[in-house]
C-alpha cells in the first residue's frame, strides 16, 4: 500500500510516498481502507520535531492522525461493526503512529459509524479538533449566559466545534479572527467579533472569565491583561515545558494557565455525534489529492482559512 512517510525532522519537503506492506489486524482491532484523512497542527509539530519528549526521534514516522473510510477486516474479538461500514476514528497514539496511507489497523474502540448524513471528509475532520473542544468544555465548568469567553484564533476547525458547542450552552462569547472569518465565526454563534488585522483585542479594555487561545500566538503573558481577577486561560497548543510549569504556577495565582491534553473516548464522541444531530456544521475549506499531500500541509501550515482541510486517497 502507498504510505506517506518521513526519515527525518524537518519541512514539507521530507514528505514521501512510498510502498510499505497493508497492516495485519490484532483480535480488536478493525482494517479501515482509507477515503480521507484530516490536517491538524499537531502534524507539523511533531514533523519538525517539536515535540521530541512525547514523539521520539525513531524513523520512519507517519504523519495524520484521524481519518474516514470502510471497514474491510474485522478482528475475532470485535463486535459492533461489520465489513462495509463506513466510520471514522483515530489512531491510538498520536505521536507516534499516523494514517496518511490506503489502510490503517486500529482498536475498534477508536472508530464510530460515520453519520449519513456527512461526507468523509468531515468525519475525518471530528476526533482530534472535535475532542479538544468538549475537553475545553469541561476546563471551563459551568457556562451560562453571563460567562464571558474570549476564544483567540476562531475560524479554523478546534474553533468551528466550539463556538457552535458553546451557542447551544448560551455562553458570552467574543470571537477573534481575520477579517474573512468574521461571518463564519458570527454563523458559528459568536455574540461579537473582534478583526486582529483592523484592532488591538487588548485595546478594547474588556475582560473575561475564559480566554482560550486557538492560534498558540496570544499566551498566558498576554491574556492575564484580559482576564478578570479569577479566571482561566486555555492552552491546546502548549509547549512541553509549559505543561509542568504551569501546574506549579497555579498554585499561586487566580488566574489559572489550564494546558489542555485530550483524547477521543466514547464519551467525547457521543456527545459530538449528538451535537451534529443538533445541527452543528462541520465547514471544510479544501480536499486536497493524495498526489497533493505536500500542498495540503503547505496550504493548511500558512493558516489563515475557515474550517478544516483534508487528504483525498482513494
Amino acid at each position: 500500500m502507498k504510505s506517506i512517510v518521513y526519515q527525518k525532522f524537518g519541512t514539507t519537503d521530507v514528505l514521501q510516498i512510498v510502498e510499505e506492506p497493508k497492516p495485519t489486524i490484532k483480535a480488536d482491532q478493525v482494517l479501515v481502507k482509507v477515503k480521507v484523512f484530516s490536517v491538524n497542527p499537531m502534524d507539523w509539530k511533531i514533523r519538525k520535531g517539536e515535540m521530541t519528549l512525547m514523539s521520539g526521534s525513531k524513523f520512519p514516522k507517519h504523519t495524520g492522525t484521524d481519518f474516514a473510510g470502510i471497514v474491510e477486516e474485522i478482528g475475532t474479538s470485535v463486535s459492533g461493526f461489520k465489513i462495509g461500514d463506513e466510520v471514522f476514528g483515530i489512531v491510538k497514539n498520536m505521536m507516534k503512529e499516523g494514517v496518511s496511507a490506503e489502510y490503517v489497523a486500529v482498536p475498534s474502540s477508536l472508530i464510530w459509524k460515520k453519520p449519513f448524513n456527512i461526507s468523509f471528509a468531515q468525519a475525518a475532520s471530528i476526533p482530534v479538533v472535535g475532542t479538544a473542544a468538549v475537553s475545553a468544555l469541561e476546563k471551563m465548568g459551568s457556562i451560562n449566559a453571563q460567562t464571558s469567553i474570549l476564544v483567540n484564533g476562531a475560524s479554523g476547525g478546534f474553533g468551528m466545534f466550539l463556538l457552535q458547542l458553546l451557542k447551544q450552552r448560551n455562553a458570552n462569547v467574543t470571537a477573534v479572527t481575520s477579517s474573512k472569518g468574521i461571518e463564519p465565526a458570527k454563523k458559528w454563534g459568536a455574540n461579537s467579533v473582534i478583526d486582529y488585522t483592523r484592532e488591538d483585542v487588548l485595546s478594547h479594555k474588556a475582560t473575561y472569565d475564559v480566554v482560550i487561545d486557538l492560534s498558540g500566538k496570544m499566551g498566558y503573558k498576554v491574556a492575564r491583561q484580559i482576564m478578570k481577577p479569577r479566571s482561566i486561560f486555555l492552552n491546546p497548543t502548549p509547549r512541553p515545558i509549559e505543561i509542568p510549569v504551569s501546574f506549579f504556577k497555579n498554585l499561586f495565582t487566580a488566574k489559572k494557565h489550564i494546558v489542555i491534553i485530550s483524547s477521543p473516548s466514547a464519551k467525547y464522541t457521543d456527545i459530538l455525534l449528538n451535537a451534529i444531530e443538533n445541527g452543528i456544521e462541520i465547514e471544510i475549506n479544501k480536499v486536497f489529492p493524495f498526489a497533493q499531500y505536500r500542498e495540503a500541509y503547505q496550504y493548511a501550515e500558512r493558516g489563515g482559512y475557515i474550517g478544516k482541510v483534508a487528504v483525498e486517497i482513494n
